[in-house]
């Protein structure tokens, strides 16, 4: 990871520096690109770099400053997930079926940050059509986690993740069908927030799965990701002075590693003095989530696919893992995603219900810090499953909701070795609140003594 004056500063001192002249946006361009350049050959986190296009949105943010109209994130450089289209950029959409594909307009949410005058400096990289959680590819090569290169950062966003943990940016854009902001933001401490279903456009994206699809920030810290929302409308809000919060220290069935469940009793025990926390003994609202999630996602994916590409092309061209799935998505039936949407709306209403009592859910973000690359099983306790459903177990039921949910590092806490994050869910349209709380939180948490 890079050190000290060589990382990307934060949102708010960039932006600083960029109004007193202290900073050039030329320079702080070139230095973003130089950053993004040794994080490719590092980690892999960086599929392709725009030097043109970034050199050329700074001479405008130059321009700008001199003329004294300068945007909200006038010349701040950021990354974008390559899951996103973005003009006059490659965008593969980690696919090798896709090399060479240069959209012609900018997604609606890259358009915004455009128009906000952020410096995009390049695309980062993601897992097959954002189908895992791992970030490998056999086309591109793994991604890594820039803690312990021989250990994943999640996915499907780990590309963002690792950079912003790298120190290349200190902010980008990523999607999330399942935990894919949430996730590698964990494994690689960062900060990762999912808005409510719809309050980010996702015209320009690629679909996962377009009923479980959400567009998401990620940041170094609570104050990068809340400038990034601010463009869309987002603005942090203060919350409650007493909160009533919800509290899950594991999702049955699957448990919380040791690092995992000491960091989020430190959390709680932090949290004590501002909350009214209860645990919740309601986990049966959470049961056959995942199956539900799971055949939502191979029903919509591989009729997407499908329409897209003809059988031999899907498995002369993708990746085998995502051409698998597709062929498993034959086999489901119109049923299962009935079944599936009859489990979503039921798992909806019963949310919805808690938020009634309370004004947040935490819970961990992921049961376990990050997986060493090539782990296709893990085991917890006497617990093994699929490193997909490990992952994806805390964060997956909160996309069938459509709830804002929050990945907020926490292994500062117990000084474990490795990210853990805590997860903060609050009821839909609450994205404000729940932006503020987390902001409240990271401002008073303090390490274990």
């Amino acid at each position: 990871m890079l050190r000290g004056k060589d990382r990307a500063l934060p949102v708010s001192e960039t932006l600083a520096g960029l109004k007193c002249g202290e900073i050039s946006a030329l320079d702080a361009a070139r230095e973003a690109l130089t950053r993004a350049k040794r994080c490719r050959i590092d980690i892999n986190a960086f599929s392709v770099l725009d030097k043109k296009g970034a050199l050329a949105a700074a001479a405008e943010s130059e321009r700008r400053y001199k003329d004294g109209t300068p945007r909200p994130l006038e010349g701040v450089p950021v990354a974008v997930k390559d899951m996103i289209d973005t003009a006059g950029c490659e965008t593969r959409y980690g696919s090798q079926a896709f090399v060479g594909n240069v959209p012609i307009r900018d997604s609606a949410i890259v358009r915004s940050l455009r128009e906000a005058g952020a410096v995009i400096t390049g695309k980062t990289t993601t897992h097959e059509f954002a189908w895992g959680v791992t970030t490998a590819s056999e086309a591109f090569g793994d991604t890594l986690n820039p803690h312990d290169k021989s250990r994943i950062p999640g996915g499907s966003s780990g590309g963002m993740a690792a950079a912003i943990a790298y120190g290349a940016v200190s902010a980008g854009l990523g999607t999330d069908t399942g935990g894919s902001v949430r996730i590698p933001a964990a494994l690689c401490g960062t900060v990762g927030f999912k808005p409510t279903y719809n309050r980010l456009p996702s015209q320009g994206i690629f679909p996962l799965a377009k009923s479980l699809d959400h567009p998401g920030i990620l940041g170094a810290a609570m104050e990068d990701v809340i400038a990034l929302s601010a463009v869309f409308g987002l603005e942090a809000q203060r919350p409650p002075e007493k909160l009533r919060i919800a509290a899950l220290p594991h999702l049955p069935p699957v448990p919380a590693d040791t690092a995992t469940a000491a960091a989020f009793k430190a959390f709680c025990q932090q949290l004590e003095p501002l909350a009214r926390i209860t645990p919740l003994q309601d986990t049966e609202m959470f049961e056959g989530l995942f199956d539900a999630f799971a055949d939502t996602v191979l029903v919509e994916a591989g009729t997407e696919h499908s329409a897209l590409h003809d059988p031999e092309f899907i498995r002369e061209t993708y990746q085998p893992e995502t051409a698998s799935r597709i062929e498993l998505a034959q086999a489901k039936s119109v049923s299962d995603l009935t079944s599936a949407r009859k489990r979503t709306w039921q798992f909806q209403s019963d949310l919805a219900r808690l938020f009634e009592e309370f004004d947040f859910l935490i819970l961990p973000t992921c049961p376990c810090t990050a997986p060493l690359r090539g782990q296709a099983e893990l085991t917890i306790g006497g617990w093994s499953g699929s490193e997909r459903q490990v992952l994806m177990a805390y964060t997956a039921p909160f996309n069938l909701a459509g709830t804002p949910a929050l990945s907020l590092p926490v292994q500062h806490l117990t000084g474990s070795e490795l990210p853990v994050g805590v997860q903060l869910v609050a009821a839909s349209g609450n994205d404000e609140m729940l932006l503020g709380l987390a902001r409240r939180l990271e401002g008073i948490l303090q390490p274990a003594a």
